[in-house]
């Protein structure tokens, strides 16, 4: 498929008859395992991709690394791939949609956190910012699917209304031109609920474990029952994968034998 085939199975992938689960892969070994799993469609995770490359996640690693890791990506598989590139790595729009066509990509998360501060960027102007990238996309012809994603549940802040802060973000994005809200770790069924019927998008969000230090979501069955319509993991399926590895290697370093 081109371009445009790729973007707009992508967006219809969102109002299918079952949620669109997304693993986030980070390489294109993990890409390719996602793809024979049966995935339709496959997310990046800025976090993982990062930490592939040797930084931090937050926007700490160069752009160019990370749009020619997304590129090594989209080039290993033949389903749609939506990439994870944080805020934009300060680049005007024209530039963000170029490099994500460049590298194969049809689709992205944008997220409204303030790399440069402590809080959210304002909501008009990363509505302004949103409906610039959606613009870009229109000239360039490929209807490449937004994802914007929400802050407003991030632990570390202090928002005084999370679940009103991200439906007032929300509809504002989706006004500019952004096809879903991602309010990330957005997790008691109540505010689930409250977005899914207060947004008129898909909501996707982010699957997190009962183990988990961070509030944890329903489970994949209960947000198809609550109406979300994407499910993503972020770093996790990267970090469980380290995991694994680490136990493999400490199994080694014992003198076991490790498989």
């Amino acid at each position: 498929m081109d371009a445009v085939e790729l973007a707009t199975t992508l967006r219809e992938l969102h109002h299918a008859e079952q949620p669109l689960i997304l693993p986030n892969v980070w390489d294109a070994s993990s890409a390719r395992a996602a793809e024979q799993a049966g995935f339709p469609a496959l997310a990046t995770t800025s976090m993982g991709v990062a930490l592939s490359l040797g930084h931090a996640d937050h926007e700490a690693a160069p752009a160019d690394e990370m749009f020619a890791a997304v590129a090594r990506i989209a080039r290993a598989v033949s389903v749609p791939v939506t990439a994870d590139i944080e805020g934009g790595y300060g680049l005007p729009a024209e530039e963000v949609v170029d490099r994500l066509l460049s590298a194969g990509a049809v689709g992205c998360n944008l997220e409204d956190s303030d790399h440069g501060g402590t809080g959210l960027v304002d909501g008009a102007a990363q509505a302004d910012r949103l409906a610039a990238v959606r613009a870009a996309a229109e000239a360039a012809g490929v209807p490449i699917v937004i994802n914007a994603r929400v802050d407003s549940f991030l632990p570390q802040l202090v928002v005084q209304d999370r679940v009103g802060e991200a439906l007032e973000r929300g509809r504002a994005y989706v006004a500019a031109g952004a096809d879903a809200v991602f309010p990330i770790f957005a997790a008691a069924e109540t505010d689930v609920l409250a977005l899914v019927e207060g947004l008129d998008a898909p909501v996707n969000i982010a699957y997190v474990p009962p183990w988990s230090k961070l509030p944890a979501t329903p489970g994949l069955a209960r947000l198809a029952e609550l109406g979300v319509r994407r499910v993503s993991f972020g770093g996790g399926l990267h970090a469980a994968a380290e995991a694994a590895l680490r136990g493999v290697l400490a199994t080694i370093r014992d003198g076991q034998d490790p498989y």
